[in-house]
């Protein structure tokens, strides 16, 4: 059992993830955006509720300020970086940004030499010290907010709030110990490896992702929309809209027109979408285009919005914790 005021910091977790999330959801459905203010209000919740743990474990200052560096990482993808021009500048945003670095960085210096000797492996088996294994799993915060941006730099994640949202579940939720699932609380410990929180909820809403294709097939069938093998290839992943439907809607438009060696010209389908979303004006002329050769729908793939399938990801998450231990629990008895 967890001490009283760890538990009811882990229920005001779960409180504040699915709050934010529904309201990101809702933004991210509605708009295909959320501003980068509504991450900023909810941080201030994330980084609250974690100073809220590291007060009742009783933390040293190397680990309050390695938790800053991780702050101070995620902030950089909201608010940006300060450069030197701005920093010699006087600007006292940007001095106070550039302080929380150098602040960070001497946490992560300190914490390096005082529990280096401490393995990753150590912590996992439990031969860490308390001290030892808090500053770990601090860091492990740090090194996971760094891949999130990177995944959104490469484009993994393609949505800027998708990856703003992991990072910010990776703030509010730094590890399991407050938050054990609701059906294997009394085992979670028997599991040496937990994935981090903000990994099993990305896992989670994938997961939620494989039940698209064999809906749309289903519902292409009923619509009549498969008459060749060429329709079953895009049946599984997009369907077919009335082009008096498509402007304005959140799709891209696999059909396109192309001029063929013969100087004639004929409409074909892509396999997947654009690789940069085409401007409404380029939308229109698509469509255009497209009926002049008599077409009257054509095949789209929808913009799914991930926030929408990360807030309901996390009804499996509070059940069950992360996938991994969902299915390694039950092999072990």
């Amino acid at each position: 059992m967890l001490p009283e005021p760890l538990t009811i910091l882990g229920w005001a977790r779960w409180l504040g993830l699915i709050t934010c999330f529904a309201g990101a959801a809702w933004l991210d459905q509605k708009y295909r955006r959320v501003a980068n203010s509504y991450w900023i209000s909810w941080a201030k919740v994330a980084v609250f509720l974690w100073a809220l743990e590291l007060m009742v474990r009783e933390a040293g200052w190397e680990i309050w300020a390695t938790a800053l560096a991780a702050v101070a990482l995620a902030s950089m993808s909201v608010i940006g970086r300060p450069t030197l021009k701005d920093i010699f500048a006087g600007n006292l945003m940007d001095v106070c940004v550039s302080m929380t670095y150098l602040i960070g960085l001497s946490g992560i210096v300190v914490g390096a030499l005082s529990y280096g000797q401490v393995t990753p492996i150590d912590v996992l088996i439990g031969e860490a010290s308390p001290e030892a294994s808090l500053w770990w799993a601090t860091v492990s915060v740090l090194v996971l907010v760094w891949i999130f941006e990177m995944m959104w730099k490469v484009r993994l994640i393609h949505g800027g709030a998708d990856a703003k949202a992991l990072m910010w579940v990776a703030l509010l939720m730094p590890n399991w110990s407050t938050i054990p699932p609701l059906v294997y609380s009394d085992k979670w410990g028997e599991s040496i490896i937990h994935m981090p929180p903000a990994i099993s909820l990305l896992i989670w809403g994938a997961l939620a992702f494989l039940a698209i294709p064999p809906l749309f097939i289903l519902q292409n069938l009923r619509r009549g929309n498969i008459s060749s093998l060429q329709d079953l290839g895009q049946a599984w992943h997009a369907q077919k809209v009335e082009l008096n439907n498509i402007a304005g809607a959140h799709v891209w438009i696999l059909d396109e027109v192309f001029d063929k060696a013969d100087g004639s010209r004929s409409i074909r389908s892509r396999k997947r979408p654009p690789s940069k979303t085409p401007t409404e004006e380029q939308m229109l002329q698509q469509i255009n285009d497209l009926r002049e050769l008599g077409a009257e729908s054509a095949w789209v793939s929808f913009k799914w919005p991930l926030l929408t399938f990360l807030f309901f990801a996390i009804i499996p998450m509070i059940l069950f914790g992360d996938p991994f231990t969902f299915i390694m629990l039950p092999l072990l008895g």
